[in-house]
């Protein structure tokens, strides 16, 4: 046993904490006018780091093979609760996805803990099925049909960008099992057709990408979020307006706590905070997938892979959102973005990981 990557763990907790400062500064001029308390979101945040601080503690000395032996019940779980959270009454309506289970003022969202639970059952499978990965019917399609299950319950919430983070990880994940290339060539055609399937569909969706391709076309309506963040992020300059001075928090970009934002961090703290950000971010994808490329123990490899991978992916759709590259998605930035569920599982996963980096 060695000791952790304290690299890692210092990152993490720096930026976490740094999500829960900007949670109060980009929220606090709307709960204060809708619930007459501006730090309410920062103390939700706050109160979830310090559980996810316990979680990283506990997890970075829980033997992670734990994991092996229960993946199945723990994916088990995981389908119950995404098909629970699908009957009225049950599952809470937010922004049009039902996708939450409502405690109180709290909600928490099963999709995101599913995602670390197909991550364990993928890794197991993987582990289980190596010599049958390179046979596509025996091994390879078994698996996919595990996946695109979940993936058509999360669908039928609707969370689109959940769903699609969780597939790009499983692919990437199973890509690294050994898996001929021309299959995921195949995959990625399916995949185009299901998109654009899904596109013609729901018409909201359409409209999400006639506002990437030209905001302007509706300002008021499908191309507002983007263009209000693309107006925080170009008065940022070089070192931004300064911390609480942002101008697009008060009642201009739609809660700015969460997907966007990196747009409020961008127009307070500029390039320079952008910077350093994404330099944080890269110091916990590197030291990652380091610690996975290490292992000798091939579920430990393909978990803390996988976690890697997750992380990495959700993080390049949010960003890629907020300046305009791909159309909104609805993907928080992890350890920053508010939102209890993403902080815990992102949490959960550094101390697997951190578990991982001690053998």
């Amino acid at each position: 046993m060695k000791k952790i990557d304290y690299i890692l763990l210092i990152s993490v907790i720096i930026i976490a904490l740094f999500g829960v400062v900007m949670i109060y500064s980009a929220s606090f001029v709307w709960a204060d006018y809708k619930f007459n308390n501006p730090y309410k979101f920062a103390i939700s945040q706050g109160i979830f780091f310090i559980i996810g601080l316990f979680l990283i503690f506990f997890l970075s000395k829980f033997d992670h093979h734990i994991f092996y032996k229960k993946a199945n019940l723990i994916l088990l779980i995981c389908f119950i609760l995404l098909v629970l959270v699908l009957i009225p009454g049950i599952g809470k309506v937010r922004n049009g996805s039902r996708s939450w289970f409502g405690i109180g003022s709290l909600g928490i969202q099963p999709s995101e803990f599913a995602k670390l639970g197909l991550i364990i059952y993928v890794s197991k499978y993987l582990t289980n099925n190596k010599k049958d990965m390179k046979n596509i019917k025996k091994g390879v399609l078994p698996i996919m049909a595990v996946i695109i299950t979940f993936f058509g319950l999360i669908m039928l919430e609707p969370d689109f960008g959940t769903a699609m983070v969780i597939v790009l990880t499983l692919v990437v994940l199973i890509f690294t099992s050994g898996v001929r290339i021309n299959f995921f060539v195949k995959i990625g055609i399916v995949g185009l057709i299901g998109i654009v399937a899904l596109i013609i569909i729901a018409p909201y969706r359409m409209a999400r990408i006639v506002s990437f391709l030209n905001p302007w076309s509706d300002p008021l309506g499908s191309g507002f979020q983007i263009i209000q963040s693309l107006y925080a992020i170009g008065p940022g300059g070089l070192l931004g307006q300064g911390f609480l001075k942002s101008r697009q928090k008060h009642f201009y970009l739609p809660e700015p706590q969460t997907d966007f934002i990196f747009s409020i961090i961008s127009e307070e703290f500029g390039f320079l905070g952008v910077l350093i950000v994404t330099s944080i971010f890269f110091i916990i994808f590197y030291r990652s997938l380091k610690i996975a490329m290490r292992q000798s123990n091939l579920f430990s490899k393909y978990l803390s892979f996988g976690l890697a991978f997750a992380l990495i992916i959700q993080a390049c759709l949010n960003l890629m959102v907020v300046v305009g590259i791909i159309p909104v998605t609805g993907v928080t930035l992890p350890f920053l973005s508010y939102g209890g569920s993403s902080l815990l599982i992102s949490m959960i996963s550094i101390g697997i990981i951190l578990n991982i980096s001690r053998k």
